[in-house]
Protein backbone atom coordinates (compact mmCIF):
# COMPACT_ATOMS: atom_id res chain seq x y z
CA UNK A 1 0.00 0.00 0.00
CA UNK A 2 2.75 2.71 0.61
CA UNK A 3 4.54 1.65 -1.97
CA UNK A 4 0.84 2.07 -4.61
CA UNK A 5 0.72 5.68 -2.93
CA UNK A 6 4.05 6.97 -3.52
CA UNK A 7 3.75 5.86 -7.30
CA UNK A 8 0.15 7.56 -7.53
CA UNK A 9 1.57 10.79 -5.81
CA UNK A 10 4.40 10.82 -8.15
CA UNK A 11 1.90 10.35 -11.31
CA UNK A 12 -0.36 12.73 -10.22
CA UNK A 13 2.27 15.59 -9.47
CA UNK A 14 3.80 14.50 -12.64
CA UNK A 15 0.40 14.54 -15.14
CA UNK A 16 -0.52 17.60 -13.58
CA UNK A 17 -2.37 20.82 -15.60
CA UNK A 18 0.05 22.63 -17.91
CA UNK A 19 0.41 26.23 -18.11
CA UNK A 20 1.74 28.16 -21.15
CA UNK A 21 2.05 24.85 -23.12
CA UNK A 22 4.71 23.33 -20.16
CA UNK A 23 3.62 21.03 -17.30
CA UNK A 24 3.35 23.02 -13.83
CA UNK A 25 5.95 20.23 -12.32
CA UNK A 26 8.44 20.72 -14.54
CA UNK A 27 11.16 17.97 -12.85
CA UNK A 28 11.51 14.72 -14.70
CA UNK A 29 13.51 12.59 -12.58
CA UNK A 30 15.15 13.15 -8.98
CA UNK A 31 16.39 15.20 -6.95
CA UNK A 32 19.23 12.72 -6.16
CA UNK A 33 21.67 13.39 -4.08
CA UNK A 34 25.21 12.05 -5.56
CA UNK A 35 28.53 12.05 -3.25
CA UNK A 36 28.36 14.01 0.09
CA UNK A 37 31.69 15.12 1.56
CA UNK A 38 32.22 17.15 5.01
CA UNK A 39 32.21 20.48 2.99
CA UNK A 40 30.24 19.93 0.00
CA UNK A 41 27.68 17.77 -1.17
CA UNK A 42 26.06 17.26 -5.15
CA UNK A 43 22.24 16.97 -6.34
CA UNK A 44 21.80 16.14 -9.24
CA UNK A 45 17.75 16.75 -11.17
CA UNK A 46 16.31 16.38 -14.48
CA UNK A 47 14.01 18.31 -16.15
CA UNK A 48 11.38 17.86 -18.90
CA UNK A 49 12.49 21.12 -20.84
CA UNK A 50 15.10 23.98 -20.90
CA UNK A 51 14.93 25.27 -17.68
CA UNK A 52 16.58 27.12 -14.41
CA UNK A 53 17.49 24.98 -11.41
CA UNK A 54 18.56 25.76 -7.99
CA UNK A 55 18.55 24.28 -4.50
CA UNK A 56 17.90 25.76 -1.31
CA UNK A 57 18.89 23.89 2.19
CA UNK A 58 19.08 24.30 5.38
CA UNK A 59 21.25 22.96 8.44
CA UNK A 60 18.38 21.05 10.63
CA UNK A 61 19.23 22.55 13.88
CA UNK A 62 19.34 25.89 12.35
CA UNK A 63 16.15 26.30 10.19
CA UNK A 64 16.27 29.80 9.58
CA UNK A 65 19.54 30.29 7.97
CA UNK A 66 17.87 29.03 4.12
CA UNK A 67 21.67 28.58 1.73
CA UNK A 68 21.18 28.53 -1.66
CA UNK A 69 23.31 27.23 -4.64
CA UNK A 70 24.16 28.44 -7.74
CA UNK A 71 21.96 28.40 -10.44
CA UNK A 72 22.26 26.01 -13.26
CA UNK A 73 20.32 26.23 -16.84
CA UNK A 74 19.12 22.96 -18.20
CA UNK A 75 19.86 22.16 -22.15
CA UNK A 76 18.42 19.77 -24.24
CA UNK A 77 22.30 18.52 -25.71
CA UNK A 78 22.70 17.78 -21.64
CA UNK A 79 19.17 16.07 -21.30
CA UNK A 80 18.02 18.75 -19.31
CA UNK A 81 20.20 17.53 -16.33
CA UNK A 82 21.78 19.46 -13.72
CA UNK A 83 24.10 19.21 -10.79
CA UNK A 84 23.99 21.16 -8.30
CA UNK A 85 26.53 21.79 -5.44
CA UNK A 86 25.57 22.98 -1.81
CA UNK A 87 28.95 24.13 -0.67
CA UNK A 88 28.25 26.03 2.32
CA UNK A 89 27.62 22.83 4.50
CA UNK A 90 29.60 21.46 8.01
CA UNK A 91 30.79 17.94 8.58
CA UNK A 92 28.18 15.20 10.66
CA UNK A 93 25.39 17.47 9.77
CA UNK A 94 21.78 16.44 8.96
CA UNK A 95 20.80 19.29 5.76
CA UNK A 96 16.91 19.08 4.24
CA UNK A 97 16.56 20.87 0.86
CA UNK A 98 14.42 22.05 -1.86
CA UNK A 99 14.41 22.06 -5.73
CA UNK A 100 12.95 25.53 -7.46
CA UNK A 101 12.71 25.13 -10.95
CA UNK A 102 11.98 28.55 -13.08
CA UNK A 103 12.05 29.62 -9.34
CA UNK A 104 9.02 27.24 -8.36
CA UNK A 105 9.56 25.05 -5.60
CA UNK A 106 9.01 21.36 -6.65
CA UNK A 107 6.82 19.21 -4.20
CA UNK A 108 8.22 15.74 -3.35
CA UNK A 109 6.13 13.50 -2.29
CA UNK A 110 8.97 12.09 0.25
CA UNK A 111 12.18 13.48 2.18
CA UNK A 112 14.73 15.40 0.43
CA UNK A 113 17.81 15.74 2.55
CA UNK A 114 21.26 14.60 2.43
CA UNK A 115 24.16 13.65 5.61
CA UNK A 116 27.80 14.72 5.69
CA UNK A 117 30.22 12.64 7.12
CA UNK A 118 31.41 12.82 10.85
CA UNK A 119 34.69 14.85 10.77
CA UNK A 120 35.56 11.91 13.25
CA UNK A 121 39.70 11.20 12.98
CA UNK A 122 41.72 11.98 16.10
CA UNK A 123 38.47 12.85 17.70
CA UNK A 124 36.28 9.59 18.18
CA UNK A 125 35.68 6.16 17.21
CA UNK A 126 34.97 5.33 13.32
CA UNK A 127 31.07 6.01 13.23
CA UNK A 128 28.59 2.91 12.24
CA UNK A 129 27.36 3.47 8.62
CA UNK A 130 25.76 1.04 5.86
CA UNK A 131 25.92 0.74 2.08
CA UNK A 132 22.90 -0.80 0.09
CA UNK A 133 24.39 -2.84 -2.71
CA UNK A 134 22.75 -4.16 -6.26
CA UNK A 135 23.28 -4.16 -9.90
CA UNK A 136 20.78 -4.78 -13.34
CA UNK A 137 17.81 -2.66 -12.98
CA UNK A 138 15.93 -3.12 -16.11
CA UNK A 139 12.86 -1.12 -16.99
CA UNK A 140 10.46 -2.27 -19.66
CA UNK A 141 9.46 -0.43 -22.60
CA UNK A 142 7.40 -2.16 -24.70
CA UNK A 143 7.96 -0.23 -27.76
CA UNK A 144 11.93 -1.14 -28.00
CA UNK A 145 11.99 -4.45 -25.39
CA UNK A 146 12.03 -7.85 -27.21
CA UNK A 147 8.73 -9.59 -27.55
CA UNK A 148 7.46 -11.30 -25.30
CA UNK A 149 6.92 -11.09 -21.40
CA UNK A 150 9.09 -8.29 -19.98
CA UNK A 151 12.29 -8.64 -18.60
CA UNK A 152 11.98 -6.24 -16.12
CA UNK A 153 9.69 -6.44 -12.77
CA UNK A 154 9.54 -5.88 -9.16
CA UNK A 155 9.91 -2.12 -8.76
CA UNK A 156 8.97 -2.08 -5.36
CA UNK A 157 12.37 -3.52 -4.77
CA UNK A 158 13.81 0.37 -4.31
CA UNK A 159 10.98 0.80 -1.63
CA UNK A 160 12.46 -2.07 0.38
CA UNK A 161 16.04 -0.77 -0.10
CA UNK A 162 14.72 2.60 0.35
CA UNK A 163 13.01 1.50 4.48
CA UNK A 164 16.54 -0.11 5.44
CA UNK A 165 17.69 3.49 5.35
CA UNK A 166 21.09 3.39 4.22
CA UNK A 167 23.98 5.86 4.22
CA UNK A 168 24.93 5.09 0.84
CA UNK A 169 23.59 3.41 -2.50
CA UNK A 170 26.23 2.08 -4.21
CA UNK A 171 24.96 0.94 -7.97
CA UNK A 172 27.29 -1.88 -9.18
CA UNK A 173 26.72 -1.62 -12.93
CA UNK A 174 23.75 -2.31 -15.83
CA UNK A 175 22.07 0.78 -13.85
CA UNK A 176 20.29 0.75 -17.38
CA UNK A 177 19.83 -1.24 -20.33
CA UNK A 178 20.54 0.19 -23.65
CA UNK A 179 18.77 -1.50 -26.51
CA UNK A 180 19.45 -1.97 -30.05
CA UNK A 181 17.43 1.17 -31.09
CA UNK A 182 19.83 3.12 -28.58
CA UNK A 183 23.40 2.28 -27.99
CA UNK A 184 24.38 3.81 -31.41
CA UNK A 185 23.34 7.25 -30.95
CA UNK A 186 23.20 10.05 -28.10
CA UNK A 187 19.31 10.60 -28.99
CA UNK A 188 18.78 6.26 -28.24
CA UNK A 189 21.54 6.96 -25.41
CA UNK A 190 20.12 9.71 -23.06
CA UNK A 191 16.60 8.21 -23.87
CA UNK A 192 17.35 5.17 -22.15
CA UNK A 193 18.68 6.89 -19.16
CA UNK A 194 16.18 9.29 -18.70
CA UNK A 195 13.58 6.25 -19.28
CA UNK A 196 15.44 4.23 -16.46
CA UNK A 197 16.04 7.40 -13.92
CA UNK A 198 12.24 8.73 -14.03
CA UNK A 199 10.93 5.13 -12.74
CA UNK A 200 8.46 6.22 -9.92
CA UNK A 201 9.65 3.95 -7.68
CA UNK A 202 13.25 4.89 -7.36
CA UNK A 203 13.12 8.68 -6.70
CA UNK A 204 12.30 8.58 -3.06
CA UNK A 205 15.86 6.59 -2.39
CA UNK A 206 17.71 8.57 -4.97
CA UNK A 207 16.37 11.72 -3.12
CA UNK A 208 18.13 10.94 0.66
CA UNK A 209 20.96 8.37 0.07
CA UNK A 210 24.46 9.54 -0.94
CA UNK A 211 24.49 7.64 -4.89
CA UNK A 212 28.17 6.54 -6.32
CA UNK A 213 27.49 4.13 -9.37
CA UNK A 214 29.89 1.71 -11.94
CA UNK A 215 29.21 0.03 -15.06
CA UNK A 216 28.97 -3.11 -17.23
CA UNK A 217 28.37 -3.71 -20.30
CA UNK A 218 25.02 -3.25 -20.93
CA UNK A 219 24.95 0.52 -19.48
CA UNK A 220 28.40 1.25 -21.65
CA UNK A 221 26.89 -0.53 -25.00
CA UNK A 222 25.75 -3.87 -26.68
CA UNK A 223 25.81 -6.99 -24.86
CA UNK A 224 29.37 -7.67 -23.83
CA UNK A 225 30.95 -4.82 -25.10
CA UNK A 226 34.75 -4.09 -24.43
CA UNK A 227 37.20 -1.09 -25.56
CA UNK A 228 36.38 -1.32 -29.50
CA UNK A 229 32.92 0.05 -29.14
CA UNK A 230 33.09 2.69 -31.63
CA UNK A 231 30.66 5.15 -29.43
CA UNK A 232 31.92 4.82 -26.14
CA UNK A 233 33.09 8.21 -25.94
CA UNK A 234 28.73 8.90 -26.25
CA UNK A 235 28.12 6.28 -23.61
CA UNK A 236 30.60 7.78 -21.61
CA UNK A 237 28.88 10.98 -22.00
CA UNK A 238 25.71 9.68 -20.69
CA UNK A 239 26.88 7.93 -17.57
CA UNK A 240 28.57 11.35 -16.26
CA UNK A 241 26.02 13.37 -17.02
CA UNK A 242 23.20 10.46 -15.32
CA UNK A 243 25.75 10.42 -12.44
CA UNK A 244 27.64 12.81 -9.92
CA UNK A 245 30.60 10.77 -8.91
CA UNK A 246 33.34 12.34 -6.91
CA UNK A 247 35.57 12.21 -10.64
CA UNK A 248 35.43 10.39 -13.94
CA UNK A 249 38.57 9.02 -15.08
CA UNK A 250 41.98 8.38 -13.95
CA UNK A 251 45.55 9.19 -14.70
CA UNK A 252 43.99 11.81 -16.99
CA UNK A 253 42.41 9.10 -18.89
CA UNK A 254 39.17 8.54 -19.52
CA UNK A 255 36.37 6.28 -17.95
CA UNK A 256 34.61 5.80 -15.04
CA UNK A 257 37.10 4.99 -12.43
CA UNK A 258 37.23 6.94 -9.10
CA UNK A 259 37.01 6.88 -5.31
CA UNK A 260 35.24 7.77 -2.22
CA UNK A 261 35.99 7.77 1.89
CA UNK A 262 33.15 6.65 4.16
CA UNK A 263 34.20 6.86 7.63
CA UNK A 264 36.79 4.19 7.71
CA UNK A 265 36.21 2.42 4.45
CA UNK A 266 37.42 3.44 1.02
CA UNK A 267 35.79 2.45 -1.84
CA UNK A 268 37.48 2.12 -5.52
CA UNK A 269 35.03 2.16 -8.28
CA UNK A 270 36.56 0.40 -10.90
CA UNK A 271 36.50 0.70 -15.30
CA UNK A 272 35.35 -2.80 -16.74
CA UNK A 273 34.68 -2.17 -20.28
CA UNK A 274 36.27 0.84 -21.48
CA UNK A 275 40.10 -0.66 -21.52
CA UNK A 276 38.90 -4.72 -21.40
CA UNK A 277 40.29 -6.24 -24.57
CA UNK A 278 37.54 -8.39 -26.47
CA UNK A 279 36.73 -11.56 -25.18
CA UNK A 280 37.00 -13.46 -28.40
CA UNK A 281 40.46 -11.79 -29.62
CA UNK A 282 42.48 -15.08 -30.11
CA UNK A 283 46.03 -12.47 -29.92
CA UNK A 284 47.19 -9.81 -27.61
CA UNK A 285 47.32 -10.02 -23.81
CA UNK A 286 43.95 -10.31 -22.72
CA UNK A 287 42.64 -7.31 -19.91
CA UNK A 288 39.81 -6.05 -18.59
CA UNK A 289 41.23 -2.75 -16.33
CA UNK A 290 45.02 -2.39 -17.89
CA UNK A 291 47.82 -2.29 -16.41
CA UNK A 292 47.29 1.29 -15.99
CA UNK A 293 44.32 1.36 -14.15
CA UNK A 294 46.08 -1.80 -11.94
CA UNK A 295 48.88 0.60 -11.45
CA UNK A 296 46.52 3.17 -9.99
CA UNK A 297 44.39 0.89 -8.04
CA UNK A 298 47.79 -0.46 -6.60
CA UNK A 299 49.20 3.24 -5.51
CA UNK A 300 46.04 3.38 -3.82
CA UNK A 301 45.27 0.61 -2.21
CA UNK A 302 48.87 0.95 -0.82
CA UNK A 303 48.19 4.44 0.31
CA UNK A 304 44.92 4.52 2.10
CA UNK A 305 44.95 3.99 5.56
CA UNK A 306 41.27 3.11 6.00
CA UNK A 307 40.02 -0.05 7.88
CA UNK A 308 37.75 -1.68 4.95
CA UNK A 309 39.48 -1.04 1.27
CA UNK A 310 36.39 -2.17 -1.08
CA UNK A 311 36.66 -2.71 -4.95
CA UNK A 312 33.71 -2.71 -6.94
CA UNK A 313 34.20 -3.75 -10.24
CA UNK A 314 31.23 -5.02 -12.55
CA UNK A 315 31.78 -8.87 -13.16
CA UNK A 316 32.70 -11.57 -10.70
CA UNK A 317 36.18 -11.10 -9.29
CA UNK A 318 36.76 -14.72 -7.17
CA UNK A 319 34.60 -17.35 -8.70
CA UNK A 320 36.82 -19.75 -10.76
CA UNK A 321 33.99 -20.59 -12.83
CA UNK A 322 35.61 -19.60 -16.49
CA UNK A 323 32.45 -18.68 -17.62
CA UNK A 324 30.47 -15.75 -19.54
CA UNK A 325 32.55 -12.84 -18.52
CA UNK A 326 33.98 -13.78 -14.99
CA UNK A 327 37.66 -12.98 -14.20
CA UNK A 328 38.88 -16.40 -14.67
CA UNK A 329 38.62 -15.69 -18.35
CA UNK A 330 41.67 -13.22 -17.91
CA UNK A 331 43.48 -15.22 -15.34
CA UNK A 332 46.59 -13.58 -15.94
CA UNK A 333 45.65 -10.42 -15.50
CA UNK A 334 43.74 -11.78 -12.23
CA UNK A 335 47.01 -13.59 -11.08
CA UNK A 336 48.67 -9.81 -11.75
CA UNK A 337 46.31 -7.89 -9.41
CA UNK A 338 45.83 -10.86 -6.65
CA UNK A 339 49.53 -11.17 -6.37
CA UNK A 340 50.04 -7.24 -6.29
CA UNK A 341 47.59 -7.26 -2.99
CA UNK A 342 49.45 -9.92 -1.41
CA UNK A 343 53.09 -8.24 -2.40
CA UNK A 344 51.83 -4.94 -1.23
CA UNK A 345 50.90 -6.74 2.10
CA UNK A 346 47.58 -3.93 1.92
CA UNK A 347 44.97 -5.22 4.15
CA UNK A 348 40.93 -4.92 4.83
CA UNK A 349 40.59 -5.75 1.20
CA UNK A 350 36.98 -7.14 -0.60
CA UNK A 351 35.66 -6.78 -3.69
CA UNK A 352 32.01 -5.85 -4.63
CA UNK A 353 30.37 -7.30 -7.88
CA UNK A 354 27.38 -7.44 -10.16
CA UNK A 355 26.56 -9.11 -13.47
CA UNK A 356 25.58 -12.34 -12.98
CA UNK A 357 21.82 -12.63 -12.27
CA UNK A 358 22.67 -13.94 -8.94
CA UNK A 359 24.28 -13.36 -6.24
CA UNK A 360 26.43 -14.94 -3.51
CA UNK A 361 29.27 -14.69 -1.95
CA UNK A 362 32.69 -15.89 -2.56
CA UNK A 363 35.77 -16.54 -0.24
CA UNK A 364 39.19 -17.17 -1.60
CA UNK A 365 41.26 -18.93 0.79
CA UNK A 366 45.14 -17.38 0.48
CA UNK A 367 48.37 -19.15 1.87
CA UNK A 368 49.99 -17.04 4.69
CA UNK A 369 47.52 -14.12 4.62
CA UNK A 370 43.89 -13.15 5.06
CA UNK A 371 41.23 -14.83 3.16
CA UNK A 372 39.59 -12.16 -0.05
CA UNK A 373 36.05 -11.93 -0.52
CA UNK A 374 33.92 -10.96 -3.41
CA UNK A 375 30.34 -10.01 -2.56
CA UNK A 376 28.37 -10.35 -5.39
CA UNK A 377 24.50 -9.08 -5.87
CA UNK A 378 22.26 -9.25 -9.08
CA UNK A 379 19.99 -8.89 -10.01
CA UNK A 380 17.77 -5.64 -8.73
CA UNK A 381 14.84 -5.76 -11.29
CA UNK A 382 16.14 -7.59 -14.07
CA UNK A 383 15.33 -11.15 -15.20
CA UNK A 384 17.36 -13.50 -12.56
CA UNK A 385 18.71 -17.31 -13.38
CA UNK A 386 17.88 -20.39 -12.36
CA UNK A 387 20.18 -22.31 -10.42
CA UNK A 388 22.23 -24.02 -13.20
CA UNK A 389 24.38 -26.11 -10.98
CA UNK A 390 27.14 -23.91 -11.64
CA UNK A 391 29.83 -25.25 -9.26
CA UNK A 392 31.75 -21.94 -8.06
CA UNK A 393 34.04 -24.23 -5.70
CA UNK A 394 34.60 -20.94 -3.54
CA UNK A 395 31.03 -20.28 -2.57
CA UNK A 396 30.18 -19.61 1.01
CA UNK A 397 27.49 -22.08 1.53
CA UNK A 398 24.08 -21.23 1.62
CA UNK A 399 24.81 -17.52 -0.57
CA UNK A 400 23.40 -18.23 -3.75
CA UNK A 401 20.59 -16.36 -4.66
CA UNK A 402 18.42 -16.89 -7.69
CA UNK A 403 15.94 -14.32 -7.45
CA UNK A 404 15.80 -10.26 -7.46
CA UNK A 405 17.54 -9.06 -4.84
CA UNK A 406 19.95 -6.51 -3.06
CA UNK A 407 22.62 -6.65 -0.32
CA UNK A 408 23.19 -4.04 2.77
CA UNK A 409 26.97 -3.82 4.30
CA UNK A 410 26.92 -2.24 8.07
CA UNK A 411 29.96 -0.91 9.08
CA UNK A 412 29.90 -1.58 12.75
CA UNK A 413 31.62 -1.77 16.11
CA UNK A 414 34.84 -0.59 17.91
CA UNK A 415 38.07 -0.72 17.65
CA UNK A 416 39.10 -4.73 17.57
CA UNK A 417 35.35 -5.57 17.14
CA UNK A 418 34.97 -3.23 13.70
CA UNK A 419 33.02 -5.42 11.27
CA UNK A 420 30.44 -5.55 8.35
CA UNK A 421 28.00 -7.27 8.50
CA UNK A 422 26.58 -8.15 5.02
CA UNK A 423 23.26 -9.43 4.66
CA UNK A 424 21.20 -10.26 1.45
CA UNK A 425 17.86 -9.32 1.18
CA UNK A 426 14.51 -10.42 -1.26
CA UNK A 427 12.84 -7.40 -3.49
CA UNK A 428 10.47 -7.89 -0.63
CA UNK A 429 12.88 -6.90 1.85
CA UNK A 430 12.94 -9.97 3.47
CA UNK A 431 16.70 -11.28 4.98
CA UNK A 432 17.92 -14.13 2.67
CA UNK A 433 21.49 -14.95 4.33
CA UNK A 434 24.10 -12.98 6.65
CA UNK A 435 27.63 -13.12 6.71
CA UNK A 436 29.82 -11.27 9.49
CA UNK A 437 33.49 -10.50 8.23
CA UNK A 438 36.06 -9.16 11.15
CA UNK A 439 38.49 -6.18 10.44
CA UNK A 440 40.71 -8.15 12.83
CA UNK A 441 40.22 -10.85 9.80
CA UNK A 442 41.15 -9.06 6.67
CA UNK A 443 45.43 -8.31 7.68
CA UNK A 444 47.96 -10.26 7.11
CA UNK A 445 49.54 -12.91 9.72
CA UNK A 446 51.54 -10.38 10.35
CA UNK A 447 49.46 -7.30 11.33
CA UNK A 448 47.09 -9.17 13.63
Amino acid sequence: MKQLVLVLIFIFVSLSSFVSGKETQPLRSGPMVCYVEMREAMIWVQTHYQAKVKAQYWDSTDTKKILVTNTFETEKRMAFTAKIIADEVQPGRTYFYEIFIDDRKQVCAYPTFFRTPKQWKWRENPPDFSVAVGSCLYVNEPDYDRPGKGYGGEYSIFTSIYDKKPDVMLWLGDNTYLREADWNTPTGILHRYSHTRSLPELQPLLASTANYAIWDDHDYGPNDSDRGFWNKETSLGAFTLFWGNPSFGFNGKPGITTTFEYADAQFFLLDNRYYRSPNKRKTGERRILGKEQIDWLIDNLATSTATFKIIAIGGQVLNPVAKYENYANYPEELSELLTAIERENIKGVLFLSGDRHHSELTKLNRAGTYPLYDVTSSPLTSNFHADDGEQNTLRVPGTLVNERNFSVLRFQGVGAERVVNITDYSATGKEIWKHSIKAVDLQPESKK
